[in-house]
């Protein structure tokens, strides 16, 4: 055997290794379609439910809970298409859905997730009102760092992409929406849209 069919060979198993460890199903058009959920949500809130000048978005108002109702819908919306389209691709390629890899994905993706949405409850009941969007921003960032790992590589420049966002928001605290509207939407629509298209190539 040559040395040029030894190095295809290890290059077979090392493919291999990394398929097996990494989850590689995502498809790119989730993230642009988050992307887009993320842009139309931060249109209607802005249109509808933020508070004119000199008025106040409290806690207990409608606004607030109307607010809350639109992101969770934009969240189950982006969680549903995520997982249909990256279902489908799965399938296509011959690859399992749920395995060891995908539930270390999930821990390692929700373990920041859920520390920071409690850390933005805990925040928002003590009237803080202001950092809700960068802090939205930095956990969410610092997730997809955490599951990068598990999970293809580029995610990882998506992650940090949000989190430095996240900290240029936490010191504009009056333009959150608009950086909430760039990290969920614009930086989604790029990702995914990058992504769609190496899909494409293979």
């Amino acid at each position: 055997m040559s040395e040029k069919d030894y190095l295809k060979d290890i290059s077979e198993i090392r493919n291999l290794m990394d398929r097996s460890s990494r989850f590689i199903s995502l498809s790119g058009l989730s993230g642009i379609f988050a992307g887009i959920y993320a842009i139309v949500g931060a249109t209607i809130a802005y249109v509808y439910l933020f508070p004119k000048p000199g008025e106040y978005l409290t806690l207990h108002s409608w606004n607030f809970k109307l607010l809350l109702i639109l992101l969770a819908s934009v969240l189950v919306l982006s969680i549903i298409t995520a997982y249909l389209l990256t279902t489908r691709r799965a399938k296509r390629n011959n690859e399992k859905i749920w395995d060891t890899t995908t539930r270390r994905l999930l821990v390692n993706f929700l373990i920041p997730l859920v520390t920071g949405g409690i850390y933005i409850i805990i925040k928002l009941n003590s009237q803080h009102y202001g950092l809700t969007a960068s802090l939205m921003l930095i956990f969410y960032g610092l997730a997809l760092v955490n599951a990068s790992k598990y999970t293809i590589g580029n995610v990882k420049y998506l992650g940090y992409a949000e989190i430095t966002i996240g900290l240029i928001c936490a010191a504009l605290p009056g333009y959150g929406l608009w950086f909430w509207l760039l990290g969920f939407g614009l930086f989604h629509v790029i990702y995914g849209s990058i992504m769609y298209l190496k899909e494409q190539k293979n």
